[in-house]
């Protein structure tokens, strides 16, 4: 989804290869010789261990996860899967509609030779749906604000500090100092956006309000927002790097699809002023982008906020950027391993 984007290029040899490998023949030397890009054939190595494996009758059930654009293999891989006598779903999975602060969008591949393979139930949707007859209805997406407990009062506010990015370059603030979104709260500089557009994605254009709800028909549970007549107030979101074509959100919505690479330290806090309008001569000037941090961008992936991050800033960036949300492979696992998912218990993911 990255760079260059030349595994799309590749897609007809990732196929040859699995089409090879799951008749016994291992084709790769060969096919690497054409690929644009040496880590395609990656792709293909787990249909070496499916053969391998099925040849002793395992194993029981099988959970593969990529980027949406690998969903033509993983119908491939389904196909070979059946005839291997599985039961196989596959489809693309928002990991927001299972609680996660995020519109990660995958492809999920889920195979069983002992059950009825299906993906899980969904938990959440954009908007929170009313009791019916059938039960309770689905939450409403859980926000980047709830997930970091900024404005909770039972969780702490995450300190953001500056600092060079997972590469090191130039910082956003001077040497030294110090900038934390909760100091914007403590100072009543903070607030929600009043006008109820809770989301606001570059790539989803200007008439995402239209479509979806602004104040007066968004859901009744939504929370409400506050704010005080004195105060100069801004509005944080969310944005995905520098580019011209960046995913920005507001807090009060999912982040977009958290990815990390050379561009991780771009990833930033940016505010823009709510109330008084931006001519108030009395305004203070605009905050400065506050660079996202590992902690912050951890528990936007679900994942506790002592984990034990390794390595350098870069290194733990490509861990978090890498890793299929836990909350998300909760819900993939359980069923698989005859177990009641517990969304605060991060052992069945681990």
């Amino acid at each position: 989804m990255a760079g260059k984007r030349l595994g799309l290029l590749d897609q007809p040899l990732v196929h040859a290869a699995v089409e090879d490998l799951a008749a016994g023949r291992d084709t790769r030397e060969r096919l690497l010789t054409a690929c644009r890009d040496e880590r395609s054939l990656l792709a293909a190595e787990p249909m070496r261990y499916l053969h391998a494996l099925n040849a002793v009758g395992e194993p029981d059930w099988v959970a593969m996860e990529e980027v949406p654009d690998v969903l033509p293999l993983w119908k491939q891989y389904a196909a070979v899967l059946r005839g291997w006598g599985f039961s196989v779903w596959y489809g693309i999975l928002n990991a927001a509609d299972f609680g996660v602060p995020q519109t990660r969008k995958r492809a999920i591949l889920l195979a069983s030779r002992v059950r009825t393979a299906q993906p899980p139930t969904p938990t959440h949707a954009q908007l929170a749906e009313p009791e019916s007859l059938f039960g309770p209805g689905r939450a409403r997406w859980v926000s980047m604000a709830e997930a970091l407990g900024w404005g909770a009062t039972d969780r702490p506010v995450p300190t953001v500090c500056a600092g060079g990015g997972p590469g090191g370059g130039p910082e956003p603030f001077p040497s030294g100092s110090r900038k934390t979104l909760s100091d914007a709260r403590e100072r009543g500089t903070w607030m929600p956006r009043p006008d109820g557009v809770v989301l606001q994605s570059r790539r989803e254009g200007a008439g995402w309000a239209a479509r979806h709800g602004t104040r007066e028909n968004r859901a009744a549970d939504a929370p409400a927002p506050t704010f005080t007549a004195e105060a100069h107030r801004w509005s944080w979101s969310l944005r995905s790097n520098n580019q011209a074509n960046a995913t920005v959100r507001s807090i009060q919505e999912p982040a977009g699809t958290l990815f990390f690479g050379h561009r991780a330290n771009e990833c930033t806090w940016v505010a823009e002023p709510v109330t008084p309008s931006a001519t108030d001569t009395d305004a203070p000037a605009v905050p400065e982008p506050i660079r996202i941090t590992a902690r912050e961008a951890g528990l936007l992936q679900t994942f506790p906020a002592d984990y034990p991050w390794a390595g350098n800033k870069g290194q733990q960036f490509s861990q978090i950027g890498n890793a299929v949300p836990p909350l998300l492979a909760g819900h993939l696992l359980a069923p698989h391993l005859q177990v009641a998912l517990d969304p605060d218990d991060f052992t069945l993911a681990a």
